[in-house]
């Protein structure tokens, strides 16, 4: 789903912690796409000399079509926290905020649960929308789970139910979603094709398993 939703891509960065959408964008380019991908967590051949402070330079001059963002929370106004939650400390929002702001942002949690979706953050990491005064390029698109694929609406500032992954089903989405979302005809979220199921296994999982070896050995063996 995520290769689906950035398949207009020409420039996607991916961060340190995201095998989910690093596997998403090595799908893409096995397709045949002409996908430029920037991966902080490629161990070898990275072009970066100086980490991030690169990936914000070319997040600044809008040169990022797509980032990813998960967090300890995320609420109903595409909010997130990656500080603290629950009493319990995260290791911090670092550039979060900032590419928030420059880059189009799909975020992501295969956990869905009142835990995780909540009515409101606890502390705001990076907000989901600005005043119109605010310069903001960024923002919210998509809201991916393991159970539901939402759209940001920007104009109303609320998600919008797009899709349910079988076998859920769309009460079972409202039940373990702590927020209020807007409903139209949610569509059953459609499986990947056998094509794209034989890229993923192959192709693509020798591509991730240098940089992401216990992921690929946990999904792929």
């Amino acid at each position: 789903m995520i290769a689906r939703l950035i398949a207009d891509a020409r420039h996607v960065a991916v961060g340190a912690a995201s095998p989910i959408p690093a596997t998403a964008c090595e799908l893409l380019r096995a397709q045949g796409k002409p996908i430029r991908v920037t991966r902080l967590h490629k161990r070898a051949g990275n072009p970066f000399t100086e980490g991030s402070r690169e990936l914000f330079d070319l997040a600044g001059q809008g040169r990022i079509d797509y980032f990813f963002l998960g967090g300890a929370q995320i609420d109903g106004a595409a909010n997130i926290n990656l500080v603290r939650a629950e009493g319990r400390r995260f290791p911090g929002s670092f550039g979060s905020a900032f590419m928030y702001f420059t880059c189009r942002t799909i975020l992501f949690r295969d956990e869905h649960s009142p835990r995780v979706l909540v009515p409101k953050v606890e502390f705001v990491s990076a907000p989901g929308w600005s005043p119109p005064e605010i310069a903001r390029r960024g923002g919210p698109v998509a809201l991916l789970t393991g159970k539901a694929l939402f759209a940001w609406d920007r104009e109303r500032r609320r998600f919008r139910l797009e899709s349910v992954h079988p076998p859920h089903t769309e009460d079972a989405v409202r039940g373990a979603t702590g927020f209020e979302y807007d409903v139209t005809e949610p569509k059953v979220t459609p499986a990947p094709t056998a094509d794209e199921l034989s890229l993923l296994r192959n192709t693509v999982a020798a591509r991730i398993a240098p940089d992401y070896t216990d992921f690929a050995r946990r999904v792929w063996g």
